[in-house]
């Protein structure tokens, strides 16, 4: 090959390096992001459970996510039904932490009522994740369980 055609082939070798580099970058970024609200949800932990609760007194499922997204400037909304339409669609076999989680716990199979955050992924069947439960207040579980796994509706990530 000649000198020439190598010169032509620098500018599509510096697209390559740049888009390289800034999907690292923000890679990056959502890592931090994710370890942020992960931290902040961490932060609440043993935070006795109130249905409508926003504070360290006593707090909801879906505070405690507003809460957590709020820490890296996310605005959510305050309910877990409206949480669930935010964000993109993520399959269970997909879920990273940071991945919103929500379920129908309540007597109607389809109406969402309580939500979580994914911390951690240790394999096919654990899936860590931190919610505010109405019997022990803000604490991590397996969505694998078989209480969790089968009122489990959707996953979203907005980060």
């Amino acid at each position: 090959m000649k000198a020439t055609a190598y010169i032509r082939l620098i500018p599509l070798f510096l697209l390559v390096v740049i888009f390289s580099s800034s999907c690292a970058v923000s890679n990056s970024s959502r890592l931090k992001k994710t370890d942020l609200v992960v931290k902040t949800a961490r932060s609440y932990t043993g935070t006795p459970y109130k249905y409508g609760g926003t504070t360290r007194v006593g707090i909801d499922c879906s505070a405690l996510l507003y809460h957590a997204y709020q820490s890296v400037k996310v605005t959510l909304p305050r309910v877990s039904a409206d949480q669930a339409k935010k964000g993109e669609k993520v399959k269970l076999k997909e879920l990273k932490p940071g991945d919103m989680l929500f379920f129908a716990t309540g007597k109607k199979r389809n109406k969402i009522t309580h939500a979580g955050i994914v911390t951690a992924v240790k394999g096919r069947k654990e899936v860590r994740f931190i919610h505010a439960s109405t019997s022990l207040g803000v604490t991590e579980s397996n969505l694998y369980s078989d209480y969790y796994i089968k009122r489990f509706r959707s996953a979203r990530r907005v980060l």
